[in-house]
This record gives C-alpha cells, sequence and structure tokens, in this order.
C-alpha cells in the first residue's frame, strides 16, 4: 500500500505547530461563519506562482482558481463541464467578491508550448494542446520579432488581456461591472525578479506595482 508523501506528511506537522498554533481562532471563525473573500484571483497552475504567497494573504482572504496558463475561455455554458464559469460564477454571484484578478507570470510552460505548437510540442489532440487552442488568436495577433524571451513575454501579458476580455463575456461578470459591484483586473508576475505588474486596460499598457515607494523595479 502506498503511504502519503513524508514531505508532505512533515508540512501538514509544521503547520499543525506553527501556522495553525498561531491562526487557531481566524480557522473557528472561518468555519463557523464561512468564507468572505474579498478578490478572486485566477492564476496559473504553475507550482512557482502562488496567489496566497505572491499577494501575502491569509485564509479565507482569497478566492483561487488556478488553470493551465491561467486561461479564461470565453462564456460557452453548452459545452458540457465548465470548471472556470463554476468558479466564476460561485465567486461573483455567491461570494460577492469585488474584484477577479487574472494573474500571469513569467517562464509561462503553457504559453510557451503556445508559442511553439509548431514544432509539435504537443498534440492537438490532448487535454493541454487542446487548452492551449484559447491562446491561438493571441499568438496570430503576436507582432513579429524581437527574442524569444521578449516574444513569450509579450504573448503571457497579451494572454491576460484577451483572458480579461473573455471574462466580460460572462453576462454576470458584466452585470456586475457594469453595476460598479466588480472591478476586473490583470497582473504579470515575474518570477526571476518578484516583480508585479499591472495592466491598465484604458492605455493598454503595463507598469510594475510598488515601483514608487521602493517594492518594485523599472
Amino acid at each position: 500500500m502506498d503511504t502519503f508523501p513524508d514531505y508532505l506528511s512533515q508540512g501538514y506537522r509544521r503547520f499543525r505547530t506553527t501556522r495553525l498554533a498561531a491562526e487557531r481562532e481566524r480557522y473557528r471563525t472561518l468555519a463557523e461563519a464561512g468564507q468572505k473573500p474579498r478578490a478572486m484571483v485566477i492564476g496559473c497552475c504553475d507550482s512557482r506562482v502562488a496567489p496566497e504567497v505572491v499577494f501575502d494573504v491569509g485564509p479565507g482572504e482569497l478566492f483561487v482558481f488556478r488553470s493551465v496558463a491561467n486561461l479564461v475561455p470565453p462564456f460557452a455554458p453548452s459545452r458540457g463541464y465548465q470548471g472556470t464559469g463554476a468558479a466564476l460564477e460561485f465567486a461573483v454571484q455567491g461570494l460577492k467578491v469585488g474584484a477577479v484578478v487574472v494573474l500571469g507570470h513569467g517562464r509561462c510552460g503553457g504559453i510557451a508550448a503556445a508559442l511553439e505548437s509548431a514544432a509539435a510540442t504537443l498534440s492537438p489532440d490532448d487535454f493541454v494542446g487542446r487548452w492551449m487552442d484559447l491562446a491561438a488568436p493571441t499568438v496570430r495577433a503576436l507582432e513579429s520579432g524581437g527574442g524569444a524571451e521578449d516574444r513569450q513575454t509579450a504573448l503571457e501579458r497579451l494572454s491576460v488581456a484577451a483572458s480579461l476580455d473573455n471574462l466580460r463575456s460572462y453576462p454576470f461578470v458584466a452585470a456586475a461591472e457594469r453595476e460598479g459591484t466588480l472591478a476586473i483586473h490583470g497582473a504579470w508576475f515575474d518570477i526571476a525578479s518578484g516583480d508585479l505588474w499591472t495592466f491598465d486596460a484604458g492605455r493598454a499598457d503595463w507598469s510594475p506595482l510598488g515601483a514608487s515607494d521602493g517594492g518594485g523595479t523599472d
């Protein structure tokens, strides 16, 4: 019989003796009163980019949904099971979050695969290959030229902007934004430097967060 991974068991024991011990009352309150997160973050499955770590929040503060390459598919309720739509619906209509943030990141493997699709990195019939079809219009919109790293960063950011557009195709998201009860944001995290960039939809431009207070770099 397989045993539970030891490093996970050890991690849980550390959690019991450190964080749980320090925040036991918070966990009790969350269990009794339920969750009331202020924001939803749609992030990538990448193990290096945990939204709770990037934004330094505790339990109950963020409603997190993670997908490969942090892609948001357009509204299509008739296409079978819809994990993204279900999570969005619950966050916006059930939990009444005040913000939805699409969090992209540097060195994204899914985006790299989409960029290298001509090299048949993934079969078009496998799960990841079909999922990354969502990025195909963005790949086609990517300007030619530039180095490989610059093109990947550009595509990572373009895909965040495209996901913001797809978010607004969900009627309940668009309605909440019109009513002023929901704000939609795009962000991009540089794993190597730790810098976080935010998207200004009005200017279709990105700027580093925290540069004015010494928390980031240009």
